[in-house]
């Protein structure tokens, strides 16, 4: 039975960077993008003859804005997948989409390769914020795009929505999600606003950043109060209108919650193509060069090398594995110690609503949980923010109010 694996594709382009974003994303001209898409095409068949032991089980193509690239060349990454990777029948396959990008037949030509979910950047319902945020579209051209999904046939469809944006106040921002509760898609990402370095939004609002931070009055932004009744209120009504809360920013109707970010969130294998791209193989991470000349140069003949190559001379020798998947496309591979790869089990499990199991914590490390966390989960269960039951130990609602605080006690 072959090992099962995830696949991520990054394709950085897109119309116009947004003023809050610090994704790794850019505007290109055609010629630039022709030839990422070339090296992106040599970087599949590469990988998909080196995990011929591996079942694609599901497939996200982020970035940027995918559906920013041409549909012949859409096209070309599809069919290369199929060809090289041995993806199953019933894989989830997304496509990230932001509405101006398409059209009815690029939606047509997805459907017909095998994508089986759109993500639609909406962000906010009011023409007022997203020209704020820098969007490219309006409100009523997400609308057309969302409707041509649907005349597509996509039946699995993500709205991404952001709130505590800067002026937005409670009223705001719950007219923007009741806008796409009424769409009735099938899942709903709601993320706080965070102002990231080296984007202008941190220009124009870092002190006031600072503020709400330390719960201080804000000119802009919203206060860490508004910012926390929104959340609760994100909760409330999407409970309300029949989805389920299975991420601390992601709800589902049933049978809808995304695959590919519960494989994230359990540490499944993940293969990332593409410009900065990130992997866990076998606990082991890479991570792709950021610098898209170069990446584009060494696509060209793709070479593994050992995993010794990434280590400084002055640092001492890691312990096996030696071999690995990585190449000369990769800026960094580092094996994941035993002491990480708990802490991620459990700050990343933690993340959603279900938590993490005594169950599969023994399988994977050969020990109980109380044996390397049991003064953490009495001191938060005695806080009020960890349930324990059934062998299940996860979030209390409390405990996802102060989520940062929780997960910050389990990196040791």
């Amino acid at each position: 039975m072959k090992k099962e694996l995830e696949l991520y594709l990054h394709t950085p382009f897109c119309v116009k960077k947004c003023s809050y974003c610090d994704f790794l994303s850019f505007p290109a001209d055609e010629q630039t993008q022709e030839a990422y898409v070339e090296a992106l095409l040599s970087e599949i068949a590469w990988y998909g003859n080196v995990m011929r032991d591996r079942e694609v089980t599901t497939l996200y193509i982020g970035g940027g804005t995918p559906t920013w690239l041409a549909q012949e060349q859409m096209d070309a990454i599809l069919n290369t997948l199929g060809e090289n990777f041995e993806i199953r029948r019933d894989a989830e396959v997304t496509i990230e989409c932001n509405p101006g990008t398409v059209t009815q037949s690029k939606l047509q030509s997805f459907r017909a390769a095998g994508v089986n979910r759109l993500s639609v950047g909406l962000q906010s319902a009011n023409d007022q914020e997203l020209k704020l945020l820098g969007r490219i579209h309006t409100y009523d051209q997400f609308i057309k795009t969302y409707e041509m999904a649907r005349n597509a046939g996509f039946s699995n469809i993500n709205v991404d929505l952001i709130s505590g944006l800067p002026y937005q106040n409670l009223e705001a921002f719950s007219k923007s999600l009741q806008s796409a509760v009424r769409l009735k898609p099938e899942h709903i990402s709601v993320y706080s606003l965070i102002i990231e370095k080296g984007t202008p939004f941190y220009e124009e609002y870092k002190f006031d950043a600072v503020r709400q931070q330390a719960g201080l009055p804000t000119e802009a932004l919203p206060s860490e109060d508004e910012v926390y009744r929104m959340f609760k209120m994100t909760q409330y009504e999407l409970k309300e209108a029949g989805y389920e809360q299975y991420e601390i920013s992601n709800f589902a109707r049933p049978g809808y919650a995304c695959r590919h970010n519960i494989g994230y969130w359990t540490r499944a294998d993940y293969l990332g193509l593409g410009l900065g791209a990130a992997s866990l193989i076998d606990n082991v991470r890479y991570s792709n060069t950021r610098e898209l000349y170069d990446y584009i140069r060494l696509a060209k003949e793709i070479k593994s090398v050992p995993l010794s190559h990434f280590q400084e001379e002055t640092e001492p020798k890691k312990p096996e594995p030696q071999q690995g998947i990585a190449t000369n496309l990769h800026a960094a591979a580092d094996p994941v110690s035993r002491k990480a790869q708990m802490e991620e089990f459990m700050f990343l499990g933690l993340r959603m609503n279900d938590g993490v199991t005594r169950a599969d914590f023994e399988r994977f490390f050969g020990m109980q949980i109380e044996a390397a966390y049991r003064k953490e989960i009495e001191e938060l269960k005695a806080q009020g923010l960890l349930t324990v039951s059934g062998g299940r130990i996860a979030l209390t609602d409390r405990g996802m109010d102060l989520a940062n605080y929780v997960m910050g006690k389990f990196l040791q």
